[in-house]
């Protein structure tokens, strides 16, 4: 994990989330406690524990942003989870247990990651021999009991051939020579598991069933250049130990892994329901407590432990409110900062201040077609000025509403290019006017198009 303070997480967080910052400060300080908790002496170490955070407000203000900003910037495995894909034991859907085998998968893809890196140099020398033999000649079974001297020669002649057509190779001058590959294959359809209605079921039990299953391998015919491809991945799982790697990826998991519920309010049902939805909602919390408690979860790696994993919840609360849960499951989130609506003012700054804005990307995409955007400021203002007044007048999205206004803005422009008419369009107040005053004006059409 990086040592960074919390005013420098809130600063590059600040780059690509406009505002809310009470939720950056939180999430900010949950990390640096993390780093500082790694240099205590062990056995205080063990009795410190995460302080998970709810966070509270309405769609599309950056909750799942700030989450995902922040466990890129730490290198920090994610997943995010949804509470209304869980139910009690006992109910048709996902076990509440197997985001701790979901948040070791993410574990063991990033270390997988940072290993590739390790050796791909030496899998690509590896793979550069496999072609040339497939390539070139077979190396002759040299005869012991021909004359030395005439072997001599026939090893540099060998050599010579080889060496000439590992130049061609590099040079790229083979890459559309055909050559023929064995090709691992293991045979699970995706069918298999539609057919048999297991869609949802487990990822340790897809497993197993896949290494019941036979690994088939066939010859194919395939270019130089996509052989290549083929082998390194092969030359890279071999070379990779993966039991260090399995064990790596717990131990990051448990020390660095972040689980982000959404929708955390959908699960908060009456005390004391007895039927019906209620029944499950309140289950779910009640197996989901002792996995944000601290808990042992098997999985194809081994089991991890759950009590340093750092839970963020998301909800809206509008017909709910975090007191509504269930004492004890409060009580794991000590932590409540509440996000706010988003202005006309934060629409503006969300189009023009982060790194990766939403113009800029389109800029960027449609420069691909050789069609040059320009963005006025009183046309972001327009804008700024639609999306605000859609999101008053109809369901309140937040940010989202921005990604369908610059579609709808730009659909015209997007569907002509590549067209050497279009030149430099300029993204003003009235072209916005134009595109757009319509639809805002009908509150009815502006439901169904914005």
């Amino acid at each position: 994990m990086q040592e960074m303070t919390p005013r420098e997480i809130v600063a590059l967080l600040d780059q690509h989330i406009i505002g809310q910052n009470d939720a950056k400060k939180a999430v900010a300080v949950a990390i640096r406690n993390r780093w500082r908790r790694q240099q205590l002496a062990e056995d205080i170490r063990r009795e410190v524990t995460p302080k998970n955070i709810i966070m509270i407000g309405p769609t599309g203000v950056g909750k799942t942003e700030i989450t995902r900003r922040l466990a890129k910037l730490t290198g920090a495995p994610l997943i995010k989870v949804e509470a209304t894909k869980y139910t009690e034991v006992g109910y048709h859907g996902r076990d509440v247990e197997s985001m701790a085998r979901d948040l070791v998968e993410a574990a063991v893809t990033l270390v997988k990651t940072s290993k590739r890196g390790l050796v791909e140099a030496e899998a690509a020398s590896r793979v550069e021999e496999r072609l040339l033999d497939l390539l070139g000649p077979s190396k002759p079974d040299w005869d012991d009991s021909k004359d030395e001297e005439e072997t001599r020669k026939a090893q540099k002649r060998f050599e010579r051939t080889r060496n000439k057509m590992r130049q061609m190779l590099r040079n790229g001058e083979l890459e559309d020579k055909q050559i023929e590959l064995n090709v691992d294959q293991r045979m699970v359809p995706v069918q298999v598991f539609s057919n048999m209605g297991m869609e949802q079921m487990d990822l340790d039990f897809q497993n197993m069933f896949e290494k019941l299953l036979p690994r088939q391998s066939r010859q194919r015919q395939l270019k130089v250049s996509e052989a290549r491809k083929a082998l390194i991945e092969q030359e890279i799982e071999a070379m990779m130990d993966k039991e260090a790697i399995h064990e790596e990826a717990i131990r990051m998991a448990e020390e660095t892994g972040i689980i982000f519920i959404d929708e955390l309010d959908k699960i908060c049902g009456p005390e004391g329901g007895s039927h019906g939805v209620d029944v499950s909602r309140q289950g779910v919390q009640r197996d989901l407590l002792p996995v944000v408690e601290g808990t042992t979860v098997q999985t194809r790696y081994g089991p991890v432990r759950t009590d340093h994993v750092l839970f963020i919840a998301a909800g809206a609360f509008h017909s709910s409110k975090p007191s509504d849960l269930m004492p004890e499951l409060q009580g794991r989130f000590p932590i409540r900062v509440e996000l706010q609506d988003l202005t006309r003012d934060d629409y503006l700054r969300i189009l023009t201040e982060p790194t990766s804005s939403l113009t800029k990307q389109y800029q960027q995409l449609l420069a691909t077609d050789g069609v040059e955007i320009e963005f006025t400021r009183d046309g972001l203002a327009a804008m700024a000025d639609i999306a605000w007044q859609v999101n008053q007048a109809t369901q309140n999205i937040g940010a989202r509403r921005l990604h369908t206004i610059t579609e709808r803005l730009l659909e015209d422009v997007s569907y002509d290019a590549p067209s050497p008419k279009l030149g430099k369009t300029a993204i003003d107040a009235a072209y916005v006017r134009q595109k757009l005053e319509k639809i805002t004006k009908d509150e009815d059409l502006s439901r169904f198009i914005l």
